[in-house]
Formats: C-alpha cells, sequence, structure tokens
C-alpha cells in the first residue's frame, strides 16, 4: 500500500519535477508538462504510452485506463492498490513519457552510469547515489552546493553516508550547501 507522500518522493526525486494543483488534484509536471495526479479520493493518475498503459493493466487489474475526451492517455488505481515499488517505476514512465527529449535523455544516461566528463562527485559516495544525483542534474560539487542536505535526501539513492562524504569534499573546497 503507497501513500501521497510516497508519490511526492518519487516524483519530486526527477529532474525539474514541480508540484502544484491541477482542478484542485495534487499534480506533478515537468516544465509545465503534468504527468501525474492524484484524485481526492484517492486515486493516481499517470499519463502513460499505450504500451506502458496496457502493461500496467496486465499488472495491476484493479486499475483502468485513463481517457481524455475519448482519447486513452494513461493509467489509473487506487495509492492503496499498488506497491510501492511499482508506483516508482509507473512515475518514471509517466515523467519519461513527459519531459523534454533532452532532459529525459540525461537521465537515462545517469541511469545507465554514465557520468558527465567534467563532474568531480566523489566516487566514495556509490553508484545510487551518483546516479540520482546525476539524475537530477547534479554533476559536479558546485551544483551540488545550491542545495540543501534536505534535498539531497530526499532523492532515492542518497543518504546519510552520501551526504556527509559530499559535506566533506565540499568543506575541503571551502564550500557548504546552500
Amino acid at each position: 500500500m503507497t501513500t501521497l507522500s510516497h508519490l511526492r518522493k518519487a516524483a519530486l526525486a526527477l529532474p525539474e519535477v514541480e508540484e502544484g494543483t491541477h482542478f484542485g488534484m495534487v499534480a506533478f509536471s515537468v516544465r509545465g508538462k503534468g504527468f501525474a495526479s492524484v484524485t481526492k479520493d484517492g486515486q493516481v493518475q499517470l499519463q502513460l504510452s499505450p504500451d506502458d498503459a496496457e502493461a500496467a493493466l496486465s499488472a495491476h487489474p484493479a486499475g483502468e485506463r485513463l481517457v481524455r475526451m475519448g482519447t486513452p492517455i494513461g493509467f489509473r488505481i487506487q495509492l492503496a492498490d499498488i506497491n510501492g515499488k511499482d508506483l516508482n517505476a509507473l512515475v518514471r514512465a509517466a515523467w519519461f513519457r513527459r519531459a523534454p527529449k533532452r532532459l529525459a535523455a540525461t537521465l537515462a544516461a545517469a541511469d545507465a552510469g554514465v557520468g558527465q566528463q567534467d563532474g568531480d562527485l566523489p566516487a566514495a559516495i556509490g553508484r545510487p547515489a551518483t546516479q540520482a544525483m546525476l539524475g537530477a542534474g547534479l554533476g559536479t560539487l558546485d551544483e551540488v552546493a545550491s542545495r540543501t542536505e534536505k534535498e539531497l535526501l530526499a532523492l532515492h539513492g542518497v543518504g546519510p553516508k552520501a551526504v556527509r562524504i559530499l559535506a566533506e569534499a565540499l568543506a575541503r573546497q571551502g564550500k557548504s550547501f546552500r
């Protein structure tokens, strides 16, 4: 069983996501394009490709197609009827569908473990934290310094140890978190 806070964490961990409202619902968008929302009765609505929506329906029969003006646009299911791992995957798929191509390519490269050539993130933070940082557009310590510890900890894959290592690396350069 998942909650709105789980959905919020999964969505906000993705690059350039903003939380807002849409027709009175909590909604998440990337560069102004909505990809996920939650109805007042607890249904998560995800904008998915037809293939992703079909796969979601097969895996979660309690869900249904999301249709707007006769056109299928995604998948809808009660938050309580889906586990966290599956929700994370569907949120990412919805984000990829709505994100600009270059931004999506950056996250895909980070997922594949391809870092920026000029990045100076310490290797000691570990691969999950590195992928999370690159996926959030944080490939250098200067970019990391623009965030707070709380913002970094909100990224899926970044834990207290990684934040401590980053703080030490920033301190060696005379910098700190925002």
